[in-house]
């Protein structure tokens, strides 16, 4: 871990003596509590679908990872997209509106869906929904809040986020269990919590009057030229990170080779999201007075464990404390990324700079996920773990070569 000490001095001077406050903007809340009741829904599906796919539709590994990686390639394709548009309009909230009105409609899609074709429809209109809303949420996140609590204003909304996904698994658990193992039943409770995440947007999320529409013309495709060197080192880093992250559907797939029943795969899911809820808001808080690049290579130390225990532990007990180290990972991670762009991005191009991340970890996600599934048919789990934990390895000897972010006035 020399690399990660080499580089704790890169993001200090944005830390070192910054003021604080003790409350975040009731917009941030509000945001928190969407992403919360959307990923119940999602993740009530989600901790169920690979054992649904493989063994009620007979689909293979390989298939599956094809399946997830294109799902949540179109989603960051689309914030590609969305992002700009958000810049254009100076308004955020009329697109994640959009974005999660989409994708609560298509959860009906799952428990109607009697073949492979239907399932991959329903994931990808899910993901372009999910496309359409990240980056402007982000972005809108970014402009609730003032500079010296972006990285607690983020680890926040994750940490709901999370909860939520903790939550989901939870009750699809529950829900099993009292149906009797009805998949799809499960799946028509998923539709309820969907529909509340978009009211608590319509009603309570009100746009920051610095986003106040002010574009004329057609918007400019050029925009992302402006962006800073700072920047650009950020995104191949987050590209060679992306490469350990694939799909979280092999954890769901690896815990049940290891022996745990049906009705308990999503477990594994509770055990992540668990891990991931408690650490992102205090990650997020601690990446406001420690340099984010030093926790970040905590984060890519956190995972190559992970993989570890996923790549040899045989018992499923060993496999769920793999995937309770893979969600503390996230929590270490995933807010602290989002922070770290809103520090190396100019405010009228937040929506851009979140939309390309998101569009780069969209393509190398794809890539990772369709690399796990052939790992895991031709080579066996063991293979598809180890692989993460070389990337995960190659992203802390890259932490040294990011630049620091701009200083600011």
């Amino acid at each position: 871990m020399a690399a990660v000490t080499f580089v704790a001095g890169c993001d200090n001077r944005r830390h070192m003596n910054a003021p604080t406050k003790s409350r975040l903007p009731a917009g941030v809340w509000a945001l928190g509590l969407v992403s919360l009741f959307m990923d119940v829904s999602s993740e009530m599906i989600h901790s169920l679908l690979p054992v649904f796919l493989v063994g009620t539709l007979g689909v293979s590994a390989l298939a599956l990872g094809v399946i997830e990686g294109v799902a949540e390639a179109t989603a960051n394709i689309v914030k590609l997209f969305s992002g700009a548009l958000s810049d254009w309009m100076g308004r955020r909230k009329p697109l994640a509106l959009l974005g999660y009105g989409v994708a609560a409609l298509t959860k009906p899609l799952f428990p109607l869906a009697d073949s492979v074709v239907t399932v991959f429809t329903a994931r990808f209109l899910d993901r372009i929904g999910k496309g359409i809303r990240g980056a402007p949420r982000d972005a809108l996140v970014a402009g609730l809040t003032p500079p010296e609590q972006r990285g607690a204003a983020f680890g926040l909304r994750q940490s709901m986020d999370t909860t939520g996904a903790f939550l989901g698994p939870l009750l699809a658990i529950g829900l099993m269990l009292l149906l009797a193992d009805n998949i799809r039943a499960v799946f028509w409770f998923a539709t309820i919590p969907a529909a509340m995440a978009v009211v608590i947007l319509w009603i309570w999320v009100r746009e920051p009057k610095s986003t106040a529409a002010t574009s004329k013309g057609l918007p400019d495709l050029r925009a992302w030229r402006r962006l800073p060197r700072p920047f650009w080192w950020l995104v191949g880093l987050m590209v060679m990170f992306t490469l350990a992250r694939f799909s979280e559907a092999f954890l769901v797939l690896r815990v049940h080779t290891a022996g745990l029943s049906l009705p308990f795969v999503p477990l594994v899911l509770v055990a992540m999201n668990l891990a991931y809820a408690l650490s992102a808001y205090p990650a997020g808080r601690l990446s406001d007075r420690l340099p984010r690049t030093q926790l970040l290579g905590w984060g890519c130390a956190v995972l190559i464990a992970a993989d570890l225990l996923l790549a040899f532990g045989e018992h499923w007990g060993w496999t769920l404390a793999g995937a309770a180290l893979w969600g503390f990972h996230m929590g270490l991670t995933e807010g602290l990324l989002a922070a770290m762009v809103a520090d190396r991005a100019p405010a009228a191009l937040l929506g851009t700079a979140y939309g390309i991340t998101n569009f780069a970890r969209g393509i190398v996600l794809l890539v990772a996920s369709v690399l796990a599934g052939a790992l895991w048919t031709f080579a066996g789990p063991a293979a598809t773990f180890l692989s993460g934990a070389a990337f995960a390895l190659l992203t802390v000897l890259a932490l040294r070569f990011v630049p620091p972010p701009p200083r600011t006035p």
